[in-house]
């Protein structure tokens, strides 16, 4: 008899193949493994008949008599191409060719398994085809572990197994790094348990190529737990077969999938000016499913360091953001000598953003960036060189809260932070408060359109508080900043209506109330003892003034079409002008000024809200009209596609705008200067070109004063130009002369480590990479970059920025800046990149920040040289290392550091 229990034996044993056998015509040949002496002799093939019996089978009996049973926790279901065969007499089962076995959470494939259900072993392996080549190796799968061997033996009872050249694949996460994976092969391993392997001469690697992988760290022998670690005796870096320098007596390699603790290994080199260093070393904590925390820092033998905090924090659908701390301790030389020099630096970046999903009537945000002026143009890191070109450091931190019953009503605190990084000046708002009320229609009901000059009418209501604060570098974060600081309010009520005349000219009408608020005024008499200077007094204490204002405003839109035909290439070009007449009324709020009795015994007019926040309110009524004209030039032309059925729209002019004034109550001047602006984009929209320019009508005496006289009549034009300038941007790249790809452009550099700054997000003024720390990418993989067409086209991208301003308010003639800068790369093969970034500065004859980046992709390796041939940031750096995160700390990089300007 035959039992149903026998078939749990071989549930494991299916882990690795021990032997291979082949079919050679009426036999299989078991094929001997090194180290391996036992041979499994499979039977004759049977009687084609007999290959039916391939279909699934859920259960084999076993006679009931036999010596030892099988002990059957489940149902196996197994399957074979070519045969499955019982021998009642060996105790065994044979499967061959696709031969595959499962049973609970255990799957087993292989080109034959031979199962003894006597000893409760498994064995595995793979044959050979009709070329002789070895196919369908063993591929074992326990839970969610894989195994791929050539061959396996295993024995259920004992739960152990041995596996002749086995290969696995271990993902293995390491925090912000993302996942990689690590290939463990070893040509004897031992099975202890579902836990714990040890290998035999193992190979670890994270290159693609398995079987000649172009670099691995050789072990003898080592402790193997899957998800988890290896831990191993000597290890050795061999890169292309070729034995390193680089070796360990002892070596562990974390697994673990998903964030784990750990050190992060430091950056060996030397600088010129501080000496050796160790430079990017740390540690790498997840707190918990949500918060991290990187701490890394920088020891230099001359007695600098720098240490530097990264935590990044998220939570879906709710909100995510990081906060960044670093602080410097520089010095330059060794104490006793002339250029012995010593300071601090520090940046903090914070940066938070909700998710809008989360509650949609409240929200909290900020953005900081705060910090040493000199912070990025004496860091010590390199990937900081692109960002000493920027000027202003800039924060916001706010919370806004909307109340939507009717009428609704916004409020938003804001405080705000600016720093000039070339002056020190610092500017403050602590806080900003904010709030306004929805607009309301009082004679027109909630719903539905509002028609004619009645129901259209409607106010608001607006609150501006604010507190500003204007420091220097040195007082910031002291109680000295709040010396000078400024409180004022605004409350503004806007009233409007609008309406159409003649059904084409849309005409508005308004007017707006302010009541501003101070907590300081300031009184001005003349010095009573040497009457030579004007005394300021403080005034403590709430006062506030009010004024308004009346306008109105007329407008229209105008087409013009030129039709040329349309067997024309250009079929037609439409003109469209939007002109805007306005006028405003302000009067006189002399009720708000006050006299003294100044030098020569004349009269001065002052304001006691001059000096404060919101200043003071005009002594002088005005009555002024404005002129606007907006214009656009489009073009309908002829598809280059003769399947088109439409022509084809493009932008000649997307705008050019014309403003001029004229104030009816002035004495004099009473024309405003005409400002002139646009801009447009052509070459398929590669090139954007913007300018402006502003024109005087009156003339100017030696001093440079508008005097009130007609430039014209002066013996000059009949306008003056007082300024003007011009920016042209143009970017172009290999794609555009070829045909479009449907998908993204993926050589677009996922490493280009914009800084959080509020840094260039282009690379004109070089990249800032920080390789150390590059998320491992070998997804593309090896074979994947090949491109079959480099022998004939070469991918390449070039951006270029021109800008000029010139300045003429008093006859300096002077250009202001002008300067062209550009960027590019170009992929000389598969795997080499180079790139620049320079410009030429034509005011102060010289090149501005330059950069060359070299870029050479080694499979697994990654090769970087970064040049800045000459300026005050001169230097050189170059990087190699491992691409997968994993192995990241396997790295070498040099690099050379002048000393900075400070």
């Amino acid at each position: 008899m035959q039992s149903n229990k026998h078939h749990l034996l071989f549930l494991l044993l299916l882990l690795f193949g021990a032997f291979t056998i082949t079919a050679q015509e009426d036999k299989i040949i078991p094929l001997p493994i090194a180290g391996y002496s036992d041979t499994i002799v499979a039977p004759l093939i049977p009687d084609p008949k007999l290959k039916d019996a391939a279909a699934l089978a859920d259960s084999t009996k076993i006679d009931s008599t036999s010596g030892s049973q099988a002990l059957l926790l489940d149902k196996i279901k197994y399957k074979a191409k070519d045969y499955v065969k019982m021998s009642q007499k060996e105790k065994k089962i044979y499967l061959y060719n696709e031969a595959e076995l499962y049973y609970q959470d255990t799957e087993l494939k292989a080109g034959i398994i031979i199962m003894d259900y006597t000893k409760n072993e498994v064995s595995a392996g793979r044959i050979k085809d009709s070329l002789g080549n070895y196919t369908q190796l063993p591929y074992f799968k326990k839970g969610t572990n894989v195994v791929i061997p050539d061959s396996i033996r295993f024995n259920f009872d004992t739960q152990k197994a041995i596996i002749w050249n086995s290969r696995t694949e271990q993902q293995a996460g390491l925090g912000q790094l993302g996942s990689d994976a690590m290939k463990v092969y070893a040509e004897i391993t031992k099975k202890e348990n579902d836990s714990v392997y040890f290998l035999s001469k193992g190979k670890l690697t994270t290159s693609k190529d398995t079987i000649n992988p172009d670099y691995y760290i050789k072990i003898n022998k080592a402790k193997f737990v899957p998800k988890k670690k290896v831990i191993a005796g000597f290890s050795n870096l061999y890169i292309a077969d070729v034995p390193t320098p680089i070796a360990l007596p002892f070596a562990y390699f974390p697994l673990t999938v998903g964030r784990t603790a750990g050190l992060m290994m430091p950056t060996f080199g030397s600088d010129p000016s501080r000496g050796y260093f160790l430079q990017n070393g740390g540690y790498y904590l997840p707190i918990n499913d949500y918060v991290d925390l990187t701490l890394t820092g920088d020891l230099y033998t001359n007695g600098s360091y720098g240490f530097r905090t990264q935590s990044i924090y998220t939570k879906r659908y709710k909100y995510r953001g990081n906060v960044n701390f670093r602080y410097e301790n520089l010095i330059t030389s060794q104490k006793g000598f002339s250029d012995y020099s010593r300071s601090t630096i520090y940046n903090i970046q914070v940066s938070h953003s909700q998710d809008p999903k989360n509650n949609p009537n409240s929200r909290f945000q900020a953005s900081v960036n705060l910090g040493s002026s000199s912070y990025y143009r004496n860091s010590l890191l390199q990937q900081n060189l692109p960002n000493t070109q920027v000027n202003n450091l800039s924060s916001s931190i706010s919370y806004s809260k909307t109340f939507p019953a009717y009428p609704s009503v916004n409020m938003s605190l804001t405080a705000t932070h600016n720093q000039n990084t070339n002056t020190g000046v610092v500017d403050l708002t602590l806080p900003t408060l904010q709030a306004s009320m929805e607009r309301i229609y009082p004679f027109a009901r909630r719903e539905g359109i509002k028609k004619g000059i009645i129901q259209n009418v409607n106010f608001q209501y607006n609150l501006n508080a604010r507190n500003s604060i204007r420091t220097t570098e040195e007082d910031f974060m002291t109680a000295r900043m709040f010396n000078e600081s400024k409180f004022g309010a605004r409350n503004t009520i806007p009233l409007s209506t609008n309406f159409k005349v003649a059904k084409h000219f849309s005409v508005s009408v308004g007017g707006s109330y302010e009541d501003v608020w101070a907590i300081e005024t300031y009184r001005r008499a003349w010095d009573p003892e040497n009457k030579r200077t004007v005394i300021t007094d403080t005034i403590s204490g709430f006062d506030r003034y009010n004024k308004y204002n009346l306008s109105t405003s007329v407008g229209t839109t105008l087409y013009g079409t030129f039709n040329f035909g349309e067997d024309k290439k250009i079929q037609a070009i439409r003109h469209v002008m939007r002109p805007s007449l306005s006028y405003g009324y302000t009067p006189s709020f002399d009720q708000f000024y006050d006299s003294y009795i100044g030098a020569n015994n004349e009269e001065q007019f002052y304001s006691r809200f001059e000096g404060t926040l919101n200043g003071a309110p005009g002594m002088n009524k005005s009555s002024s009209m404005s002129f606007s004209l907006g214009n656009q030039l489009e073009a309908k032309v002829r598809s280059k596609d003769s399947t088109a059925t439409e022509p084809k729209k493009i932008s000649l002019l997307s705008n050019l705008n014309l403003s001029a004034g004229y104030n009816f109550e002035a004495d004099s001047l009473k024309l405003s200067p005409l400002n002139i602006n646009g801009g447009t984009n052509i070459l398929n929209n590669k090139m954007a070109i913007n300018f402006g320019a502003s024109l005087d009508p009156y003339a100017i005496d030696n001093n440079g004063t508008r005097i009130n006289t007609f430039n014209i009549d002066n013996g000059g034009s009949l306008f003056r130009l007082t300024s003007a300038r011009a920016n042209i941007s143009y970017s172009i790249s290999s794609e555009t002369f070829g045909k479009k790809d449907a998908k993204e452009d993926d050589d677009k550099d996922e490493y280009d480590y914009v800084a959080s700054s509020g840094g260039r997000d282009d690379d004109l003024f070089g990249k800032a990479e920080d390789f150390n720390n590059r998320p491992g990418d070998d997804s593309k993989g090896s074979d994947e970059i090949e491109n079959p067409y480099y022998g004939t086209k070469l991918p390449w991208d070039l951006r270029m920025s021109y800008a000029v301003n010139y300045n003429n308010f008093n006859r300096q003639n002077a250009i202001g800046s002008h300067a062209l800068m550009f960027s590019g790369n170009i992929q000389l093969s598969p795997r080499w990149k180079v790139g620049g970034s320079s410009g030429y500065d034509f005011k102060n004859q010289g090149f501005t920040l330059t950069q060359l980046r070299f870029e050479r992709d080694l499979k697994s390796f990654r090769m970087n040289f970064n040049w800045t041939p000459f300026g005050t940031y001169q230097r050189w750096y170059f990087f190699i290392g491992i691409k997968s995160s994993i192995l990241q700390d396997l790295k070498w990089e040099n690099r050379s550091r002048p000393t900075r300007r400070r």
